[in-house]
């Protein structure tokens, strides 16, 4: 198989799983000047789905680019703190060497090869493994759809299916740690719904870790166990999804539900996230 599956002590709530994904207090800067994540912190626990929610431009996408090392080829960098992967320091760590240990990352836009069949960009995605028939039928097990068009062109896939295919590439690096950028973005909200269930029966069946940037809070903390709230390149706020879920701020001002006559403010603005500013 291609990941164990969940424990029974990842079930029963018992002790809380080891860190996976550890990022302490970074800094990310661009071009030496523009300075984007501001000492930012969070812990991806192993087995767990954790939703990293924000507005555009809150420096979600860029903690994911500092996570798989590909600041690098934006002119970027992690100018202070660190990154720890499995217990260790993989901040100066080259983004393909990380792939190796196991993070991979469906970027935002899909980035599908439009030119090479669903098999040929399954392939590309399996260039760090040598054996790939079982990484094929774990893909095609969650992903029929794929398995139906195999030897179809990318480029004349359906928004939807293509967004199955980047999953599915990512899939085939065999990842300990699986990283989705706005895996909803561009789709109708039923194939929204059915890219985040099979988001949760990958966690529940094989116990893969997942780390998801999304603006669609409701689906996002729908199937994560725990949610950060970004702004500005800084957490504004952490709690378990559930909790999330239910906070009044989260609900006016990422779950559009409205709570006040005064209009959009900024989460900065209220009093709940002021009594919350304790880890900044």
């Amino acid at each position: 198989m291609i990941a164990e599956s969940v424990t029974e002590a990842q079930h029963s709530g018992a002790p809380e799983s080891q860190s996976l994904l550890a990022i302490n207090n970074i800094e990310v800067i661009y071009d030496d000047v523009i300075l984007v994540l501001r000492g930012l912190s969070l812990n991806v626990p192993q087995g767990k789905i954790v939703a990293l929610l924000g507005s555009n431009g809150a420096g979600k996408s860029t903690t994911l680019k500092a996570a798989s090392g590909l600041l690098p080829s934006e002119q970027g960098e992690v100018s202070s703190g660190s990154i720890l992967f499995d217990g260790e320091d993989i901040t100066k760590v080259d983004a393909a060497d990380r792939v190796k240990r196991g993070l991979s990352l469906s970027m935002e836009g899909r980035h599908v090869f439009p030119h090479l069949t669903i098999a040929e960009n399954l392939q590309a995605g399996a260039y760090t493994q040598r054996n790939t028939g079982e990484l094929f039928d774990f893909v095609y097990e969650f992903f029929p759809r794929l398995a139906d068009l195999r030897t179809r062109v990318a480029g004349f896939l359906s928004g939807g299916e293509q967004q199955m295919l980047a999953i599915g590439r990512a899939l085939m690096a065999r990842p300990k740690l699986l990283m989705l950028d706005e895996p909803s973005l561009g789709l109708a909200p039923k194939l929204v719904e059915e890219t985040f269930g099979t988001i949760a029966r990958l966690n529940a069946e094989t116990g893969l870790t997942v780390l998801v940037v999304e603006q669609n809070a409701t689906v996002a903390l729908g199937v994560a166990h725990h949610g950060y709230l970004m702004e500005q390149g800084k957490i504004m706020l952490e709690d378990s999804a559930e909790a999330l879920a239910e906070n009044p701020d989260v609900k006016e001002f990422y779950l559009g539900v409205s709570t006040s006559s005064e209009g959009k403010k900024s989460y900065r603005d209220v009093k709940h996230y002021k009594r919350r500013k304790r880890w900044l």
